[in-house]
């Protein structure tokens, strides 16, 4: 009985790294912690960037928990081990697959694993950190749906783009304006 516990603490860990990954992921990474994760959404110059700091924290914090629950502290080993096999499908799915850090390549051409690829992609389709889509590394919603939040938020910001730059049009043709009614008449009229 004992083992089917473990293994459900296990399983559900992972699922639950899904939901704080996804979420660190939106407003830690895309937020405060934006100085690391910068460099994932660069070109890579070599094996290693600075986001990789994220894996190599929640590593530590597996390697803690798996040693405080082996000291006597159960569950805390099986929360690790959980944390430690999403930290395995985290490398292979997304470091593997939709980035291919490996020395071999494969493309997913149909199922899942071509909407979890695509689905990553259009993350990564936006500069900055502002208005991207899909956090999560595991679960991926539908790339239509994802296309279409895209499209949204693109047609906003080109919108916000012609307003600002309309109003910025509307601000110098009233200073000069205000300019020609203040200066002297032409003597060549």
């Amino acid at each position: 009985m004992l083992v089917l516990w473990n293994t459900l603490i296990v399983l559900s860990t992972v699922a639950a790294m899904e939901l704080i990954a996804a979420f660190s992921h939106r407003y830690i990474m895309h937020g405060w912690g934006w100085n690391w994760h910068h460099s994932h959404h660069e070109p890579r110059t070599g094996w290693f960037e600075l986001n990789d700091m994220y894996a190599v924290l929640f590593a530590g914090l597996a390697i803690a928990l798996i040693a405080a629950g082996t000291a006597g502290y159960w569950p805390l080993q099986w929360i690790g081990a959980g944390m430690t096999l999403y930290g395995l499908l985290y490398f292979i799915v997304h470091d593997g697959l939709v980035h291919q850090r490996w020395p071999f390549r494969y493309v997913p051409r149909r199922g899942y694993l071509k909407r979890l690829y695509m689905a990553h992609r259009l993350h990564h389709a936006v500069r900055g950190k502002e208005d991207c889509v899909s956090f999560g590394f595991l679960y991926a919603p539908p790339v239509e749906k994802l296309q279409a939040t895209l499209r949204q938020r693109h047609g906003r910001r080109r919108a916000r783009a012609g307003a600002s730059a309309g109003a910025a049009r509307g601000q110098q043709d009233a200073a000069s304006a205000t300019a020609r009614e203040k200066s002297p008449p032409s003597p060549h009229r």
